[in-house]
C-alpha cells in the first residue's frame, strides 16, 4: 500500500523515554527558573498541570498556547505573563538538559527516510503541548530537524490535542490529505492508535515504550525494528 502521508509520534516513538520520568525532570528544570518569581514548587507545577489539562480539552476554538497561558495566568495571576521571556529563554537553553531523561535512537532518521520513500508527506504528530522551540529541541535529541518533515505540531499551530480525534482531522485539513490514506505510528494505544483510527487512519503501535491504559487494540504492532521492516516491505 502506498500511503499519502505517514505520521510519527515523537515521545516514546522516535524518541525513546519513560514519559513520567521525563515530565518530572522537565517540570523541575522549569521551576528552577520560575522560583525567582516567588511561586512555590507546588503552586507552579499544579498550575502547569492545569494548563496542560486545558490544552487537552481544547475544542478547536483557540490555539493551545493561548489556552495554556490563559489558564496559567488565571491560577498564578497575570504577573506570570511578564515571565514569558524567561520561559522562552528556558526552552532555548536549559530545556536541552531533558535529554538526560530520554534514550538515544540511531534509527529515528532511518524511519523518517523510509517513510519518505513510501508516502507523499511525512508528518511529526507529536502531542501539541510544547512550544515549537521545545519540539525542535526534542527532535534534535535523535538527530532530526524540522526539515525532515512536511509539518509538525506544537502548541502555537494547533487548536486540539491527543487523544481528541479532531487532532488528526486538524492535521489532515491543514495538509489537504484524506485520513483514510494515512498511517499513524506511535506508542500510546489511546492517543496514537484509537484516536487516529476513529478518523480512518491506519495505525502501527510501537511496543518498545508502550503506553497502554486499557485493552490492547487490534492493530499492526511490533518493536521499532519491526516497524522499520514493515516500512521497508511497503516498497515490495
Amino acid at each position: 500500500m502506498k500511503y499519502k502521508a505517514i505520521l510519527f509520534d515523537l515521545d516514546g516513538t522516535l524518541l525513546p523515554m519513560d514519559y513520567a520520568a521525563f515530565t518530572k525532570g522537565y517540570f523541575s528544570l522549569l521551576y528552577r527558573r520560575a522560583a525567582e518569581f516567588g511561586y512555590t514548587k507546588e503552586q507552579f507545577i499544579g498550575a502547569m498541570w492545569k494548563g496542560v489539562e486545558s490544552m487537552v480539552k481544547n475544542d478547536g476554538t483557540q490555539p493551545n498556547a493561548d489556552r495554556f497561558w490563559n489558564t496559567f495566568a488565571a491560577i498564578l495571576g497575570d504577573g506570570i505573563l511578564d515571565c514569558k521571556d524567561t520561559f522562552d529563554e528556558f526552552y532555548r537553553t536549559d530545556f536541552a538538559k531533558t535529554v538526560e531523561y530520554t534514550s538515544p535512537n540511531a534509527e529515528a532518521k532511518t524511519a523518517v527516510e523510509l517513510a519518505k520513500d513510501n508516502a507523499e508527506k511525512v508528518i511529526l504528530a507529536t502531542n501539541s503541548l510544547f512550544p515549537d522551540v521545545a519540539t525542535i529541541a526534542r527532535m534534535g535529541f535523535v538527530g532530526l530537524s524540522p526539515e525532515d518533515f512536511d509539518f509538525f505540531t506544537h502548541y502555537e499551530n494547533s487548536t486540539t490535542c491527543k487523544p481528541n480525534p479532531a487532532y488528526y482531522t486538524e492535521i489532515c485539513d491543514k495538509m489537504g490529505i484524506d485520513p483514510r490514506e494515512c498511517l499513524m505510528i506511535g506508542n500510546n494505544t489511546e492517543e496514537d492508535v484509537i484516536a487516529a483510527s476513529k478518523v480512518g487512519m491506519d495505525t502501527y503501535l510501537i511496543t518498545d515504550c508502550l503506553i497502554c491504559e486499557g485493552e490492547m487494540p487490534e492493530c499492526k504492532k511490533g518493536s521499532f525494528g519491526d516497524m522499520l521492516e514493515f516500512l521497508r516491505g511497503l516498497k515490495i
